[in-house]
């Protein structure tokens, strides 16, 4: 009878870990979803950081150059300067 007992203990515990392995916290299965989960998350942050550094550039092109708010005066706001004739083309 004790001879029986062991292999079956064996068994169970063998039963046992492969439903945590594939089930469990930290299966198979969950691994690959935190995986994607992972990558999708490196990508939105990359394209957050291009669009920081982006305008990290705008901030300081507006801080150091007129040009810049020249642009912006005449696109948002119809800036012309003396002696300028405004054309507007619509389409």
């Amino acid at each position: 009878m004790r001879s029986r007992i062991v292999p079956i203990i064996l068994v169970l515990l063998l039963l046992i870990l492969q439903w945590q392995l594939w089930t469990g916290r930290g299966s198979v299965r969950e691994v690959a979803q935190l995986q994607e989960k992972l990558a999708d998350q490196k990508e939105a942050n990359a394209r957050a950081a291009l669009n920081n550094e982006r305008l990290a550039n705008e901030v300081n092109d507006l801080k150091e150059g007129l040009e810049m708010v020249e642009e912006r005066a005449r696109q948002e706001l119809g800036m012309v300067k003396p002696n300028e004739v405004f054309v507007q083309i619509t389409r």
